[in-house]
């Protein structure tokens, strides 16, 4: 099982994102790969804090462990979306204001974590939080409305265009009250892009437990299983049975 730990905004913070990308396009952000870029759904947009990588059954039982200890020594804090910018000029991301000091402690802990129970780095740069929005998986075509020919398109310009116009971008704060572990299916997702499983949540500035089902999903929180068991990080996908 592939696992990685993110902060995962709330929906309206999400909702409101959404409507700066359509103010910019003229439409709402396609959920497909069948232009040059490849969108990030809405519901599965997150700030990655660490990455874990294919992780045995006990690492990914360790891993939950120790991130439930971090997160009851972290209190919640307040952040939020600010301005814009591309990696390599291929990602199109969202960054973060607010609080990023302690996002920034949080993060580091974590990552921590993955190389001691892992003994491998998480060799992504983490130094400046951020929600991915969009990627660059082909090459695009453009009319040439002059000539009234068919040209090649450079996706990468639509990427800076895009955070250009969103530089100035702000959305609404939140607290941030809760780490979520998620486990990603690489291919699976929508335009063939990963596709993110929620496994277990674990509430910043509490004992360390992992979030239950019994306490019901808070409003705009993908709904969680209980912190993974043993034999929870190896069944296959889609073989669980009901008593």
């Amino acid at each position: 099982m592939r696992l990685f730990v993110a902060v995962v905004p709330p929906a309206a913070v999400g909702a409101h994102l959404e409507g700066a990308l359509a103010s910019v396009l003229g439409h709402p952000s396609p959920g497909d790969g069948t232009r040059a870029l490849r969108w990030a759904a809405d519901d599965d947009r997150h700030l990655t804090l660490a990455f874990y990588g294919d992780v045995s059954a006990g690492d990914g039982e360790d891993i939950g462990q120790g991130l439930a200890g971090i997160a009851a020594e972290h209190d919640s804090f307040e952040v939020q979306l600010r301005g814009a910018g591309v990696f390599d000029r291929r990602i199109f991301w969202i960054g973060c204001g607010g609080d990023v000091a302690s996002l920034g402690e949080l993060t580091i802990d974590c990552v921590e974590l993955g190389r001691s129970v892992t003994g491998r780095d998480d060799h992504r740069v983490r130094s400046r939080s951020h929600l991915t929005v969009a990627r660059v998986v082909g090459q695009g075509r453009a009319r040439n409305r002059r000539q009234h020919q068919t040209v090649d398109a450079d996706p990468a310009i639509e990427v800076i265009d895009l955070a250009r116009a969103l530089a100035v971008y702000e959305g609404p704060a939140w607290r941030v009250e809760e780490l979520v572990l998620i486990s990603s299916r690489p291919g699976e997702g929508r335009g063939g892009g990963p596709a993110y499983d929620p496994v277990a949540a674990y509430p910043l500035g509490r004992p360390a437990v992992a979030a239950t089902l019994r306490d019901g999903p808070r409003a705009g929180t993908p709904r969680l299983r209980a912190a993974p068991s043993a034999a929870a990080l190896t069944r296959p996908k889609g073989s669980d049975v009901q008593s």
